[in-house]
């Protein structure tokens, strides 16, 4: 196992291995044997630094959770349409600054450029809760584009005008899966597959926008004794809600109704794969040009700096900023992180709804991240 951590001088063996033990017990104490389990990876540019699972994918019948199972990424996708955009950038099919109506029909103003729309200054509303869903197993029925449809009716409206402020819109990442079909006229799915995933050689059974192996993919929990349970009729269908298994209400297996803004669904292996592409010295995926946009601060019309890029949040660990995308909803949450000053990524996944990733994920990575 290779430790890569520029900050961090040379551990003998016995540090190093002291060092992964607390780690897994930190680990264990967040999912214990009896309940949702959490998947976490530390990767450097080509190998993997330590990766652990504990707790049960299947409480019902104690399966333990593996690392190789899968589970949604919700908002975690973000990220990789980010990336699929930037693609084309690079591909000179689509300039960043477009306006998003030389592409796509939209209700919101007419300005509002593809950046904006990356970066969550287009103005465009982010209805809350957040129902957008349907069961995995409910057919082939599903239509995305009456979806979309729907949701644009039921919000016309923009907030503020293009670029003069951040605020979170999972809509305008939907548009921005409706765009990258309308230039690549592929759905969006098909597109990230065959231009994110296949290069980086990462199979359906690893990642995906459908669950491809159920016995490979964990069930979803929301916690019986929670604040959440109390007004799930407020943030899901009656529709979703399983049995309770002990002290866990299962939530079923949904889709989200707008791919590219939250419907990736992979092991915590999978999306570490990704961000070793993009701190690797020749990416794959992007030009170095383009994986410096994923790390420059964007700014809003009166150039106030948000916490944001084209692609990623930004955060800061002891002093140490990085880039960061969350991702959660029926059942899961999760986290990804990238540190490029010092070469390192993390991605932390759970099948729980509640989970306090900023705060635990920080508290996991400082035993790696150190100054």
């Amino acid at each position: 196992m290779t430790v890569s951590f520029s900050s961090v001088s040379q551990a003998d063996s016995y540090d190093e291995m002291s060092r992964h033990e607390q780690v897994a017990k930190l680990i264990e104490k967040l999912a214990p044997s009896d309940g949702p389990g959490i998947q976490y990876i530390v990767v450097d540019k080509s190998n993997v630094v330590f990766e652990y699972s504990s707790g049960l994918s299947n409480i019902k019948i104690r399966t333990p959770l593996r690392l190789k199972h899968t589970m949604p990424a919700f908002s975690m996708t973000k990220t990789i349409t980010a990336i699929a955009i930037l693609q084309l950038a690079e591909k000179q099919m689509i300039e960043l600054d477009d306006r998003v109506d030389r592409y796509i029909k939209h209700p919101y103003n007419p300005k509002i450029t593809i950046r904006q729309l990356l970066n969550h200054t287009s103005g465009i509303p982010n209805p809350i809760p957040l129902k957008w869903v349907h069961l995995a197993n409910g057919g082939d029925n599903f239509n995305e584009d009456a979806a979309l449809d729907h949701v644009l009716r039921d919000n016309p409206k923009s907030d503020n005008a293009p670029g003069d402020n951040y605020a979170y819109s999972n809509i305008g990442y939907w548009l921005l899966g409706k765009v990258i079909e309308t230039i690549t006229k592929q759905e969006y799915q098909a597109y990230v597959k065959q231009n994110i995933f296949q290069p980086l050689k990462l199979e359906p059974a690893e990642i995906d926008f459908k669950i491809n192996d159920p016995a490979n993919h964990a069930k979803g929990y929301l916690a019986k004794y929670s604040f959440t349970n109390l007004i799930k009729r407020l943030v899901t269908n009656r529709e979703v809600w399983g049995e309770y298994e002990g002290s866990w209400l299962h939530i079923k297996d949904v889709y989200l109704n707008g791919p590219a803004f939250g419907g990736a669904i992979g092991s915590t292996k999978a999306f570490s794969r990704i961000l070793q592409d993009l701190l690797s010295d020749k990416s794959l995926l992007l030009g170095k040009s383009a994986i410096q946009l994923l790390y420059t601060q964007e700014k809003t019309n009166s150039d106030k700096l948000i916490p944001m890029t084209l692609g990623w949040h930004i955060g800061e660990l002891n002093g140490l900023r990085y880039f960061y995308k969350e991702g959660g909803g029926a059942g899961f949450h999760g986290e990804m992180r990238i540190y490029p000053s010092v070469g390192l990524a993390t991605v932390i996944m759970t099948n729980r709804t509640s989970f306090d990733s900023r705060k635990e994920l920080s508290r996991i990575d400082t035993n790696f991240i150190r100054q």
